[in-house]
């Protein structure tokens, strides 16, 4: 792993990429023995320096959940990262897009958990039962590193991408439908650009959450009542530019719509 001094020069490099939005070099490439421990620690120190700015944790980001992503990055698990209370929009919102770097958005469900989650044995059944209602969501990646040869090591180091996310539609109790059926319908601009099914995302959207609620148990952390998970993709990333207008049509469960300007 790299030392403890680098993981801060490193998460500081972020931060700044944030302020100014100009993307920091590929950092595999100046660390080609990064690891992803420490990735997970530099996305720690990045989340910790929001904190100390006044932001708040409001919920959690889960990544790469598709079987297609992870043969693709080379991995055999998702990632995760933090929402801050700052990144959250409803739908119907006007968005600045100049706050965000390689703007791509993507489709998901968000789970806003009812009672506190927590591993080393989380089951899809505990995430149900902790969950309070399910709802549409869009995330908006933003990557804050050089995109070409971008590695899942820079990936998470980067809080996973997350740039914001927008939240809308008509939420649902998880017991009241079949999750792994929510379907989507994602267009720019009113021209269709991608669609999808909820169980691309390990076979049932709430795999991921109890995954997470495991995989953060072993740093000794877990989730809170009231927290949103967003719990990946089932959709390959769109990417948007300034001007243009996201509409995902979630049939039974309503719409979102965005614009960046």
């Amino acid at each position: 792993m790299l030392d403890n001094a680098t993981h801060i020069a490193i998460a500081n490099e972020l931060v700044e990429a944030e302020k100014t939005g100009i993307p920091i070099p590929l950092i595999t490439a100046r660390y080609p023995g990064m690891t992803v421990e420490d990735s997970y620690a530099i996305q720690g120190i990045w989340k910790q320096r929001g904190i100390e700015a006044g932001r708040r944790l409001v919920g959690r980001k889960i990544g790469l959940t598709s079987k297609v992503m992870q043969v693709a990055t080379g991995i055999t698990e998702p990632d995760y990262g933090i929402i801050f209370d700052d990144m959250v929009y409803e739908t119907g919102s006007v968005i600045e897009f100049d706050q965000f770097i390689n703007t791509r958005i993507e489709v998901e469900l968000a789970f806003v958990l009812g009672k506190p989650l927590s591993g080393p044995n989380a089951t899809i059944t505990d995430v149900l039962d902790a969950t309070a209602y399910v709802m549409p969501a869009l995330e908006i990646l933003s990557a804050h590193i050089e995109m070409e040869g971008r590695t899942i090591v820079d990936t998470i180091s980067d809080n996973a991408a997350m740039g914001a996310m927008v939240i809308g539609g008509n939420p649902v109790k998880p017991t009241d439908v079949d999750l792994r059926w929510i379907s989507a319908l994602l267009y720019r601009n009113e021209t269709i650009e991608e669609s999808g099914v909820a169980a691309a995302v390990l076979n049932h959207p709430a795999a991921g959450v109890h995954w997470l609620a495991n995989k953060i148990h072993a740093h000794g952390d877990s989730m809170a009542a009231g927290e949103i998970i967003l719990a990946g993709s089932f959709t390959r990333p769109m990417w948007v530019y300034k001007g243009d207008t996201v509409h995902a049509d979630y049939g039974p469960l309503g719409s979102i719509t965005c614009q960046f300007v």
